[in-house]
């Protein structure tokens, strides 16, 4: 969908739902397997990769993290080894989800921590789909670097199925990190930039960002 034109319809589409979520949010269940530890005396910064709907809104949630050092929007999965253009990516015809390149202090901010947002913050149950963003960019999908993200990726998923947080089940796939291709320049950190200029920005990110800041009080830079 061309977010450029947002017609009145969209007003009705910008229920924020727990970003996403069909039911109240649930408490996240607790992972028991093995911890990465890391030593606070030499700081380490790990990545994340995800794909949860336009990078535009997602971005604008992670940015807002303790413990989240930088936030690129992207592309990411795609067919082709190379870089992408957004209008390429638009065509849904090339594989790339929109995602976002997250490097993060695991001694301020956890992978889990960063999961239970990731699910918190959009409906993984639409396949292809975030409101009226549709095509195969839109999808949910969680990219993982290590094998103890993949273990934390799949446990929270079957978790969150069989504890019934979401109406239907979650489709978001969970795949090995192939590659990540920033966005142009735009795209970048664009709500912070385009908040009083694309309707775009107060009609659907405004919403979804104050009911996240709502909700995770306690996990933002500023409080």
């Amino acid at each position: 969908m061309n977010r450029f034109l947002f017609p009145a319809l969209l007003l009705l589409w910008c229920t924020f739902t727990a970003c996403g979520q069909q039911k109240h949010p649930k408490p996240m269940p607790v992972f028991t397997g093995p911890q990465t530890k890391n030593s606070k005396m030499e700081k380490k910064t790990e990545i994340a990769t995800f794909a949860n709907g336009c990078f535009w809104c997602t971005e604008a949630i992670f940015q807002d993290v303790k413990g989240v050092e930088k936030v690129t929007s992207g592309y990411t999965d795609g067919h082709i080894d190379k870089q992408p253009t957004y209008e390429e990516v638009c065509t849904g015809t090339t594989g790339f989800a929109e995602a976002l390149q997250i490097v993060y202090d695991p001694t301020v901010i956890s992978y889990d921590e960063l999961l239970e947002i990731f699910w918190k913050t959009h409906d993984p149950t639409t396949l292809n789909r975030q409101g009226n963003d549709v095509g195969t960019q839109y999808r949910s999908g969680i990219y993982y670097h290590n094998e103890e993200q993949r273990k934390k990726a799949e446990y929270y998923k079957e978790a969150l199925d069989k504890s019934g947080a979401f109406d239907k089940p979650i489709v978001t796939e969970i795949k090995a990190f192939r590659h990540f291709y920033p966005a142009e320049d735009y795209h970048q950190s664009y709500f912070n930039n385009n908040e009083d200029k694309n309707p775009y920005c107060k009609i659907v990110i405004r919403p979804k960002v104050d009911k996240f800041r709502a909700a995770f009080k306690d996990k933002l830079k500023t409080q």
